[in-house]
């Protein structure tokens, strides 16, 4: 009996110790219409983001079960380069260290293209390698709509019933010069995020003016993110 008692306990421990409360994708846009400063723009804002002492504290306030954070950028079909793998966040180091990691990292050679539906499918399959996840979110980053590979509204369907949530972060141009264009641009490309791309219930599409504008947007929706995860999603998502 005793010797029963022991393995139902390891086998609870295991468990508890392999999920995780959230697990978080993040894709950077890195096509043609992003130029070198821009991709030096999402890359910094996004390790500022998560350092942010409002983020910290959301990540790290029940590190058991952890968050884990996996990121890649994207472009045409095919293109998909991994930044940072999936990574178990327990401590403010953890964090700093995938910070330092977005900072070291150089632009590669991407393709021109923007593939969004592809950049949808590869980040879902990320997610599929965290099935113990309590909450299994992709964001999406991006400053134009899809020119090529599967659209976006035939991968959405495909992910309906897949238990993910995306949400989008769209970035509008920030030339100055285009005036109150920029508010109409961003204003079509948010209403194509939210028709064709977000996912899930609760999911939303962030707005960056320009980016400049990257490190706070990006900071605003980590923080939904984070704070919209409760107990009852936990509970919700492990019911049989």
């Amino acid at each position: 009996m005793i010797r029963l008692l022991a393995a139902v306990l390891s086998m609870l421990a295991s468990t508890a110790a392999s999920e995780c409360r959230q697990a978080l994708a993040l894709g950077l846009d890195v096509s043609g219409s992003v130029d070198s400063t821009e991709y030096g723009m999402q890359t910094g804002g996004l390790a500022a983001a998560l350092q942010r002492p409002e983020v910290v504290q959301l990540i790290l306030s029940d590190a058991s079960p952890p968050v884990r954070l996996a990121i890649y950028e994207w472009s045409e079909t095919r293109h998909q380069r991994m930044l940072v793998n999936w990574t178990e966040v327990r401590t403010a180091q953890d964090l700093a260290r995938i910070s330092n990691q977005l900072k070291t990292v150089t632009r590669g050679n991407a393709p021109q293209g923007t593939a969004v539906g592809s950049a949808m499918r590869f980040g879902a399959n990320l997610l599929s390698q965290q099935p113990n996840c309590w909450k299994r979110t992709l964001d999406l980053s991006g400053d134009g709509k899809h020119n090529l590979g599967p659209h976006p509204r035939s991968v959405k369907a495909e992910l309906e019933n897949t238990g993910i949530t995306i949400n989008g972060l769209v970035i509008g141009a920030d030339d100055p010069s285009h005036g109150d264009k920029r508010y109409v641009q961003v204003g079509e490309l948010s209403a194509y995020y939210n028709t064709w791309v977000i996912l899930g219930a609760g999911a939303f599409v962030e707005v960056a003016l320009g980016f400049e504008a990257y490190e706070d947007a990006m900071t605003r929706k980590l923080i939904r993110e984070l704070e919209g995860l409760t107990l009852s999603d936990a509970t919700d998502t492990l019911r049989p």
